[in-house]
This record gives structure tokens, sequence and C-alpha cells, in this order.
């Protein structure tokens, strides 16, 4: 870019920080609505294509393994071409998944549109986190965040409650291509509210960490620890959200049901969130997870045996304690990388934590195949156990350094 061409972008009215959340905000909940609107489909792809569970948690994880594995990238090109673009066309690539998932006509179709649906969603998470921060700069940029965060709740809300309504009298490639609509207007939408012809204001991250490669001492054993729990608890929530309508079909459940039951844990989360950060400032991060997860794996055991109208009660609990845990631990990785890092190491934690969600399902439904979901409900709750166990090796870890 020409210094000319700088100095004509630089005179353009930049967005209002206001502006910025807002959009950010919408494309969050579009994203994370598009991602677990996918938990009330699977059973209809299973029946429709006679999917064995092991192929069900494949076809989870083509969209989670390719949303994974493009968070960094997507991060990088965002410092080379408009952010904004970027963001837009991810959003309008996501939406295009549901359309082209709607037209599909076989298995190998529907494969490509959810790959190229992680693809597009890759773009949310590192662009929109980073335009909220820029735009809301010091302590306001917590609360900001805060707020960006929750807005992904209440699209893991409002998706799968909308299609859950639709698919009561539309055909799921119906509701398919109404739900990839709304992708397809929120694009526009963001041209719209943050002009594409300029980057969004803000320091560039460069600017901000001169000091990336300067470790802390001690901080890798902490990072890793930190990491792992991150990954144990990515794929307890990702195998039981994946394997939760499969459980209430079996007792009966109607899909308006599953989509219900799909927002109430998706609304204990949001709640969680709030919930878990207040009690992990008073009981600390260790006793935080130690208390939710050793609650979440007893509640995970317990669901295959209770009834359709129990398993509704106690899922607001259980997503609580699965999605507010999330926040505390994903909270705590500025305590473990070294100074200057910080966008590197939420980067590899995020690649590694959705990339963990993404195998979970696999690897639970080819057990499932053999095993049956009671056993693999349990197999979660022991993974739900191992994440507490970390947690307290991470605890004499931060003693000793």
């Amino acid at each position: 870019m020409t210094l000319q061409q700088q100095t004509c972008i630089a005179a353009l009215p930049a967005p209002s920080p206001r502006k910025i959340l807002a959009a950010a905000c919408g494309i969050h909940a579009v994203h994370d609505g598009y991602t677990d609107t996918l938990y009330l489909l699977l059973p209809l792809w299973q029946a429709e294509f006679a999917l064995s569970y092991g192929a069900v948690g494949v076809m989870r994880a083509l969209y989670s393994a390719i949303l994974a594995g493009f968070q960094v990238p997507a991060a990088a090109l965002a410092m080379r071409v408009n952010p904004v673009l970027l963001l837009a066309g991810g959003t309008a690539l996501s939406g295009l998944a549901y359309l082209l998932a709607g037209a599909s006509t076989g298995l190998a179709f529907l494969a490509f549109s959810l790959m190229l649906g992680g693809l597009g969603s890759s773009t949310q998470h590192p662009i929109g986190s980073d335009m909220v921060a820029s735009a809301f700069p010091g302590v306001s940029a917590r609360s900001a965040l805060g707020t960006y965060n929750f807005a992904g709740d209440i699209g893991k809300m409002a998706f799968p409650t909308g299609a859950g309504l639709l698919l009561t009298f539309l055909p799921w490639r119906q509701t398919a291509l109404a739900v990839g609509a709304i992708g397809m207007a929120a694009a526009v939408a963001v041209l719209m509210v943050l002009p594409s012809g300029r980057r969004q204001r803000g320091v560039h991250p460069e600017a901000r960490e001169p000091h990336d490669d300067a470790p802390a001492a001690g901080w890798e054993r902490g990072f890793q620890t930190l990491l792992a729990i991150g990954m144990a608890d990515s794929a307890t929530r990702m195998g039981f959200m994946t394997f939760l309508p499969f459980v209430l079909a079996a007792k009966g459940a109607s899909l308006t049901a599953s989509g219900f039951a799909l927002t109430l844990t998706f609304a204990g989360g949001a709640f969680g969130k709030l919930a878990c950060g207040l009690v992990g400032a008073r009981l600390g991060v260790t006793r935080t997870i130690v208390v939710t997860k050793a609650a979440t794996a007893a509640l995970i055991v317990a669901v295959p045996m209770l009834p359709p109208l129990a398993i509704l009660v106690v899922l607001p609990l259980i997503g609580m304690m699965l999605n507010g845990t999330s926040s505390v631990i994903y909270g705590s990785v500025p305590d473990f990388c070294p100074p200057g890092g910080r966008t590197r190491a939420f980067g590899v934690f995020y690649t590694a934590t959705i990339g963990a969600g993404a195998l979970a399902p696999i690897a639970f439904g080819a057990l499932s195949d053999v095993l049956g979901l009671s056993v693999i409900m349990a197999g979660i709750a022991c993974t739900a156990l191992l994440t507490l166990l970390l947690a307290i090796q991470l605890r004499v870890m931060a003693k000793h350094q």
C-alpha cells in the first residue's frame, strides 16, 4: 500500500467502538449458532444416510477440525488483507455451506459442505476478538470481550431453537437453506456497519507485543498443563453435546424437544460464564475446576438413566459447568504465557482445544458402536475427571514456581 493510499484511508472516519462491538457480537452469534445447530441435524443425517455412531463423529469432526486448523492461518491472513472483508467473506462462506448442505444430493457433498463451513467460521474468533480488543483498549476490553463472548452463547441458544421449530414443519434440507440465508445476510450487514475500504483502528499486534519470543522462566510446563486441561474440557463438552440428542432420541424425544434441550444446555452455559467467574474469584481457578468437573462427571453418568423430563431439568446445570469452567480455563492463559506472547498463546490454545473437540466425537462415536451410548457417557464423564486431576497438578506446579 502506498503512502498516499494510507493517508486517504486514515482520513476516513472510523466506525465507533459500539458499532464494532455490535458487528462482532452479531457475527459471533451467527457462527456459534451455526456450529451448534449441527448437533440437532446429526441424528437426521444418521437416519437418512444410515450412519454408524463413528461416522456421525467423523461428520461432526469435519467441521470442527477445519475450524480449529485454520484459526492461526486466518489470523495471519488478517494481517495482510482487510480484516472486515475477511470476516464478511468467512461469514458468507459459512452461510453458503448451509445452503449447499440443504441442496446436497449425497453424503460426500454434505461432507464437503461441512468442511467449507468450518473454513468460513475459522475467521470469526481471531478477527472478531482482535477487533473488539482494539476498539476498547485498557480495562474496558475485559467487559467488551465479555459481551462479545456472551453474544456467542445467544447464538447457541437461538439457532438450535429456531432450527428445531422449523424442523417441525419443514424437512431438514429446507431448514438448512433458511439457516444459510441468515449467514449471507449477516455478511452483507457487516460490510454495511464496518465499511471494508479501511482497516479497523487499533494497534497492530506486532506493535502491541514486541517481545513475543521472550519466555518467562517456568512458564512452559504450566502452559502445557493448562493446555491439556483445556483439551480435556473441550473433548468432554463436544463429546457430550454430540451424543446428547441421540440419548434423547433413544428415549423417544422429538426433534423439537431435542432442540429445546440444546437450548437449555446453552442457556446454562451462558449463565455459567458469569457464575463461574464469580465463584472462581472466591475459590480460585483450581477449586472451581475441581468442584464443577466432579459434579459434571456425576451428572453426565446419570443422564442415560434419567427420564426425558428429568434430563431437561439437569441440562442447564450441566451446561453451566461445561461452559463456565471453560471460561475460567481460558481466562488463565495469560498467567501461563511468556511476556508479550499472549496472542500466540491464545492462538495455540484455541487451535489445540478446538482440535481436541473435533477428535473427541470420532473416538467416542467409534466406541459407541461397540459399547453403546450409556457406556460412552461414562467415558465422557471420565474425561471430565481427567480435567479435574490435571487442575490439581497445575496448582501443585504453581506453588513450586
